[in-house]
C-alpha cells in the first residue's frame, strides 16, 4: 500500500495546526494555563466504534509539529496496529507518552484526521467485502475534501478500495461536457492523444452506441454511467465480444451504485464499480484519546 508523501503530511499538519491555535507557533490558552509545562503523562488512543482504522501514521507527525511549537520534548508514538486493521469499540490503537501539554493541544487535530480516514477506510471495507470474490474492484472518485485528497485515498486503499485518478492531470476523462464542446467521442479523443500522448484516456458512455464509439475511437477504459443493470450487462457482453479486435477494455459502472446492489452490479462483468460516497458520505469512525497523568518531571 503506497504511503502518504511526508512533505504532503508535514503541510497539511501545519495547517490544521495553524487553524486550531492561530498562525505558528500559536496557543492554547486553556491547556497553557492550565497545564504545568514538566508534567508527563500518558494517553490511549481508543476505538470507540467497531470499524477500520486508518490515518493513524499521521499522529507521529501532530504531535512532533506540536512539541517544535512548544519547545517541549517529542512524546512517543507506540503504534499498537497498523493502517488497514479491523478493530472494535475499546480496542487500544496507539499509546502516547509525553508532555501533557503537547499531548492535549495535538489532540484535536490527530483526533480529526485519523477519525475522517477511518470512517472512509471503514465505509471502504465494506464495500470490498460486498464484492468479495467477484472480480471487481471498488474505486474512489475525485468527490473529496479539499486539502485531504491524499488522506481520503490513502484511507480507501486502507479499506481495501482501488484509487481511481488523483487528479485532472494523470488521467484524461471525456464526459458529456466534453463531446459536446469538442464535436464528438473522436474529436475529443484525438484532442487528447494529440497534446497529452502519454495519458490514459477514459470515456464516459450512457448508452451502448457512446460505448461503442468511444471504442472505436481508440478508449480502452470506459465509465459506464448510471445504466440499470440489464443494459449494464449488454454493454458488457457486447464490448468484450469484440476484445479479439480491441483488445483488452477496462469496464467501470458509475452512478447511483449501492451496497444492495453491488454484487448485481459486478455480476455483469465490469471491472470497477466507483462509488463518490467513499469520500463524499463516509462518517467519521469515532477515536478518543484518553489521558491518565504520570508525573512532574
Amino acid at each position: 500500500m503506497t504511503a502518504l508523501d511526508p512533505a504532503w503530511l508535514a503541510r497539511t499538519v501545519a495547517i490544521a495546526l495553524d487553524e486550531d491555535l492561530g498562525p505558528e507557533p500559536g496557543r492554547d490558552v486553556t491547556t497553557q494555563s492550565t497545564i504545568p509545562p514538566d508534567l508527563v503523562g500518558a494517553a490511549d488512543l481508543v476505538a470507540r466504534q467497531d470499524g477500520v482504522v486508518a490515518g493513524l501514521v499521521v499522529v507521529p507527525e501532530v504531535v512532533g509539529q506540536v512539541a517544535a511549537r512548544l519547545g517541549l520534548a517529542v512524546p512517543s508514538v507506540d503504534q499498537r496496529v497498523p493502517d488497514g486493521t479491523r478493530v472494535a469499540r475499546g480496542d487500544v490503537l496507539a499509546v502516547l507518552r509525553g508532555p501533557v501539554q503537547v499531548l492535549l493541544v495535538a489532540e484535536r487535530t490527530l483526533l480529526n484526521l485519523a477519525s475522517r480516514a477511518s470512517g472512509v477506510a471503514t465505509h471502504t471495507r465494506r464495500w470490498a467485502d460486498a464484492l468479495d470474490g467477484t472480480g471487481a474492484q471498488v474505486l474512489d472518485t475525485r468527490k473529496t475534501t479539499p486539502g485531504l485528497r491524499a488522506l481520503e485515498k490513502y484511507a480507501v486503499r486502507c479499506g481495501g478500495g482501488t484509487n481511481k485518478r488523483m487528479g485532472l492531470y494523470d488521467v484524461a476523462m471525456v464526459k458529456d461536457n466534453h463531446v459536446v464542446a469538442a464535436g464528438s467521442v473522436a474529436a475529443a479523443v484525438a484532442a487528447v492523444r494529440a497534446r497529452f500522448p502519454d495519458v490514459t484516456i477514459q470515456v464516459e458512455a450512457d448508452t451502448l452506441a457512446q460505448a461503442l464509439e468511444a471504442i472505436a475511437a481508440g478508449a480502452r477504459f470506459l465509465l459506464l454511467d448510471n445504466m440499470p443493470t440489464q443494459l449494464l450487462a449488454e454493454v458488457v457482453a457486447a464490448v468484450r465480444g469484440g476484445e479479439m479486435a480491441t483488445g483488452r477494455v477496462e469496464l467501470e459502472a458509475t452512478g447511483n451504485l449501492t451496497l444492495d446492489r453491488a454484487r448485481e452490479v459486478a455480476a455483469t462483468g465490469v471491472d470497477y464499480l466507483s462509488v463518490g460516497g467513499l469520500t463524499h458520505s463516509s462518517p467519521i469512525l469515532d477515536l478518543a484519546l484518553d489521558l491518565e497523568p504520570l508525573r512532574a518531571a
